[in-house]
């Protein structure tokens, strides 16, 4: 039976303040901080029928403890979404959240569902990346990987090996510059409307309210210039340079447009593609060129036609090799505007759906612009992008 393609909208997105690993939420379960993230779109969308939501898909990385058990299911049920609602558990690494929306989707274009929710955590204090993993011995005995490919700090420094233009003064700036949008964004209130407050307890200190993330700091090109290099003697990667380990939470909700506008729900943006590639295991940051261009070409279009990014920083020479790619200059302020992951923070699983948040947010503020794209690397040699378009596009009206 011939089947027709339906327009896939996010609605809206919400996030916890972003945490230091074993800071702010170190006495907080994982679990609770994405239940409250979808406790949030709920109150912020009232016109929604709980009844209505056809799945629930939340990542992790780690998943185990309080990030394992389907933990889309038992986060559902928790945040008091009917029992009739399903769910299911999202990997892949970086892009979980990411995937789990790409997913979720899927199925809103082909009629399996009308309206979603995806999102992912990761409690980073509580599980580092690694935890109770056990790679296959033979990745590494029968040389299809090289050591350093697990470990994504020597991953970057292997990516500036192979571009050697890309400078440790270009990457400290690059960070430097982050901290600073992200600085300007806070003072001027653009970041807070999509935070979800998060009350804490820690058994020393006692209750509190995480309502700013906790990783932005003050500093300088003369302070960066003198961290450590911890993957490598004199190498090039930074905690300047690179995001933190974090813990906190995203969710989404996702609908087919026509079942948006019965249900009177904000349109945000419209899918436009998206894409994952692979590359090689031990340069994982060059990933997002390859998905870049794989998003465009499925969506007809050419880098020119992309008027915002919100890249993710996992390491700022993994953005600035995109960026060397298509010829973009590392102060284009059409990216990341309110700075990134250096500063804000980096929950793996977790941030996906900021990225597309933050979008989200531009796209109100700039209706010249018709399309946005998210992208980020993926551990173990991927990349993921989205492409969005801006539904408040003046050209709609022309």
């Amino acid at each position: 039976m011939p089947r027709e393609v339906r327009e896939v909208v996010f609605v809206d997105g919400v996030r916890t303040p972003f945490g230091k690993a074993g800071g702010m939420y170190a006495e907080t379960r994982a679990d609770d901080l994405v239940i409250r993230c979808i406790r949030e779109l709920i109150k912020r969308n009232p016109q929604l029928p709980t009844d209505r939501v056809d799945e629930v898909a939340i990542a992790a990385t780690t998943q185990i403890g309080d990030q394992g058990l389907t933990i889309g299911r038992t986060a559902a049920l928790l945040a008091g979404l009917p029992k009739t609602v399903p769910g299911y558990a999202v990997d892949r690494m970086c892009a979980g959240a990411m995937t789990a929306v790409t997913n979720i989707a899927g199925g809103i274009a082909m009629g399996a569902y009308d309206l979603a929710i995806a999102g992912g955590v990761e409690h980073m204090g509580r599980h580092p990346m690694g935890e109770g993993v056990d790679p296959n011995p033979r990745i590494l005995t029968e040389k299809l990987v090289d050591p350093s490919a697990l470990v994504m700090g020597s991953t970057a420094e292997n990516l500036h090996d192979r571009l050697p233009a890309i400078t440790k003064e270009r990457t400290d700036r690059f960070g430097l510059n982050s901290q600073l949008k992200t600085a300007k964004a806070y003072a001027d209130g653009k970041l807070q409307p999509d935070l979800v407050p998060v009350a804490i307890r820690s058994a020393e200190l006692g209750w509190g309210l995480a309502t700013v993330d906790e990783a932005p700091r003050e500093t300088s090109m003369e302070k960066l210039a003198t961290l450590k290099t911890p993957f490598r003697p004199h190498g090039r990667v930074t905690a300047g340079n690179a995001a933190g380990l974090n813990d906190g939470a995203t969710a989404a909700l996702l609908a087919d447009e026509a079942t948006a506008r019965e249900l009177g729900l904000p349109v945000a943006m419209r899918l436009v593609s998206f894409a994952y590639a692979g590359v090689e295991p031990e340069i994982m940051g060059y990933g997002p060129i390859p998905s870049t261009e794989k998003a465009l070409k499925k969506a007809g279009l050419t880098i020119d036609d992309i008027g915002l990014f919100e890249l993710n920083e996992a390491f700022a020479v993994q953005v600035l090799a995109l960026l060397d790619h298509y010829g973009i200059a590392d102060d284009d302020p059409r990216v990341n505007p309110w700075g990134g992951a250096i500063a804000i923070g980096h929950p793996l699983a977790s941030s996906g759906v900021r990225l597309m948040t933050q979008l989200a947010r531009h796209f109100e503020e700039h209706p010249e612009v018709r399309y946005g794209i998210n992208a980020m690397c993926i551990g173990i040699g991927m990349g993921g992008t989205v492409i969005w378009e801006n539904p408040n596009w003046e050209g709609f009206a022309k």
